[in-house]
């Protein structure tokens, strides 16, 4: 090559070390903070990025890329022969026809804007679906586009500034419903449009509970963005709480819900952040919350009740990496059932995470396949159970490997 000719970007690749430094960076972790989190020490994540160590194993390589909260394993690795989506999935059928009603912008009447009773009673029906198919997805993926269109149509039409209000509260309840299909998705621009509109919605609504479940999703698309985002989560969090809070003596069972689920929002980000004390004083201001709630009740879109308190406590030690305490409160909520079967696989797969952090890979394997078995589309685009079920597939144990690797075929790693 002639010295005048354009260098070859590719000619040398990045090496493992200087990817992970990129990422970290990225996520704004220092790597006393990483090390901390993949159970090493800062100067060990230094000597893997300066090359003084080499490339980690697969279970530590899977570690850093939950933590980094990768959405392909080749970007860390380099090896596009391993192109394997951790925390996003490979895109359901449906997100084509959502993303349609999401992106439309009708200026025409091209229909008649339904009551909002109807679009209510649609809402509900929407919610139970939800709650009951181990296909989720595919139902309310279904249900969206009308939903989304029809709730625009009624802001548009409404005559009269409370009956806009109340179409808001409505337009705001079925972008937190889209919020859940488009999660893990492939298509981090759509999530983030669907969770603005959703908190413009609510603001224009006046409502307060719809204001709370607004604050309460994007909070968790800010935290899901990565640790350079947690402050954004607590902001939006916060003062969302500050706001509920003076209505809580005379409060609805819905907005003691919402602002129940709020305050453990806040101890999830703290358990991110490693604040041990801080998280578990968020969670144990939830509980209270929860405890003034009829035993029967189940909030629809937070699932925040008696029940979810148990769930709760596992994902809190989990990520605070508290292995012993994880599996203990695991024994815990296991006396109490979730009525939601998304929730419930959920709950499953944080078991899980809490029986290998302990040691128990047999085990938390075995709580997998119950995810799987409560709803099937939950597990297929968690990026956990599927590290998991990545890092066992390696196993030396023969018959680990082979539960691992059959797992790994019915959630569709495979496929991915």
């Amino acid at each position: 090559m002639s010295s005048g000719a354009t260098p070859d970007p590719y000619t040398d690749p990045l090496a493992f070390g200087q990817r992970l430094q990129i990422l970290r960076t990225r996520r704004g972790l220092t790597r006393d903070q990483l090390g901390g989190l993949v159970g090493r020490s800062g100067s060990w994540v230094k000597s893997v990025e300066t090359g003084r160590l080499g490339t980690p194993k697969l279970e530590v390589i899977l570690r850093i890329a939950e933590v980094l909260r990768l959405r392909d394993l080749s970007d860390l690795t380099g090896d596009q022969s391993m192109r394997v989506d951790l925390f996003t999935g490979p895109g359901h059928p449906r997100l084509p026809s959502v993303k349609a009603a999401v992106d439309a912008f009708p200026l025409t009447r091209t229909r008649e804007a339904p009551p909002t009773a109807h679009l209510n009673a649609r809402l509900r029906g929407a919610w139970q679906a939800r709650h009951s198919a181990p296909n989720h997805r595919d139902v309310i993926g279904a249900l969206l586009p009308d939903l989304i269109r029809d709730a625009q149509a009624t802001v548009r039409q409404a005559n009269s500034g409370a009956e806009r209000r109340a179409a808001h509260a409505v337009l705001a309840e079925v972008y937190s419903l889209t919020q859940f299909f488009v999660a893990y998705q492939p298509d981090a621009a759509l999530l983030w449009r669907v969770a603005e509109r959703g908190l413009v919605a609510a603001q224009e609504s006046e409502d307060p509970h719809a204001l709370g479940v607004a604050a309460w999703l994007a909070a968790q698309a800010h935290r899901d963005a990565g640790h350079s985002h947690f402050d954004a989560a607590d902001a939006v969090n916060l003062r969302t709480l500050a706001f509920l809070e003076p209505l809580l003596p005379d409060a609805s069972d819905e907005i003691l819900a919402i602002t129940g689920a709020l305050t453990f929002e806040a101890g999830y980000t703290a358990a991110r952040r490693g604040e041990t004390g801080t998280a578990w004083r968020y969670w144990d201001q939830a509980r209270a919350m929860a405890a003034r709630l009829p035993a029967d009740y189940y909030h629809p879109v937070t699932s925040f009740s008696h029940a979810i308190m148990g769930a709760h406590a596992v994902t809190i030690a989990v990520e605070l990496h508290q292995g012993g305490e994880s599996v203990r409160q695991a024994a815990a909520a296991d006396a109490v059932t979730i009525p939601s079967r998304p929730r419930r696989a959920r709950h499953r797969i944080e078991e899980a995470r809490a029986y290998q952090l302990d040691g128990q890979p047999d085990v938390a394997l075995a709580t997998l396949a119950q995810a799987h078995e409560a709803a099937p589309e939950t597990i297929k685009y968690n990026g956990f159970a599927k590290r998991i079920v990545l890092e066992e597939a390696e196993s030396k144990a023969p018959a680990r490997r082979r539960r691992a690797s059959e797992l790994a075929a019915r959630i569709g790693v495979l496929a991915a």
